[in-house]
């Protein structure tokens, strides 16, 4: 994706809200070599942070007469109106190692053995991994294959089969559950019912059991 950005000369708080009032957004670009401060028009960037390839893929920052590749780090926004406040750049080449979320796709869900034979419902738990890999090979999203799930079946960050090149950022021994399958409500409560039946029948024969001793 490719979007535009001015240099900003103007700084402090009181030149962002001035910005702002104009529909600009201030922000800034840092890494590989010196930082820059810039300013986006609030519109455009407002509906390009509504696309998903927009904060998960590298971008062309047209700058001037250059045109760099940057990776969207962060932004702010207003805590009642919709209205970006700030938002930060890093500049990245092919050699770049990066760490960054990015979001998860799944296919294959309807004719896993889970859903077409076990009519279970599968929740999915994450819908975005961390990920470290080159900025050449950073994905858009990572898709993700369900077509083997099986009743009761939970799949963790570690059973994930990620492309070449891809790796899944573990903090410590943590293995989250990307994807969990669940037995229908109805079953379960088929289950819970079936239970007290059992018990009743068994009732008479300890009552009769107990007058014999009796004798």
């Amino acid at each position: 994706m490719k979007f535009t950005a001015f240099e900003r000369t103007q700084q402090g708080t009181g030149a962002s809200r001035r910005l702002r009032g104009a529909g600009k957004v201030p922000g800034i670009v840092y890494g590989a070599g010196t930082p820059s401060t810039i300013e986006l028009d609030h519109n455009a960037l407002y509906f390009a942070l509504k696309k998903e390839a927009f904060h998960s893929s590298i971008l062309e920052m047209e700058l001037g007469s250059a045109v760099q590749k940057v990776l969207l780090r962060d932004f702010q926004m207003h805590p009642w109106k919709q209205q970006v406040l700030h938002v930060d750049f890093q500049r990245v080449d092919e050699s770049t190692r990066l760490r960054k979320r990015v979001p998860l796709h799944f296919e294959g869900e309807e004719s896993s053995p889970a859903v077409k034979t076990d009519k279970c419902l599968v929740a999915h738990v994450q819908t975005d991994l961390e990920i470290e890999c080159l900025a050449a090979q950073l994905p858009e999203f990572v898709m993700i294959d369900l077509s083997g799930l099986t009743k009761n079946q939970s799949l963790h960050a570690s059973d994930l089969k990620l492309p070449d090149g891809i790796k899944a950022v573990r903090h410590g021994t943590l293995n989250p559950v990307i994807v969990a399958v669940t037995t229908p409500k109805a079953e379960e409560e088929e289950a819970v019912v079936a239970a007290p039946v059992v018990a009743a029948a068994k009732t008479p024969a300890k009552k009769k059991s107990e007058k014999q001793n009796a004798k």
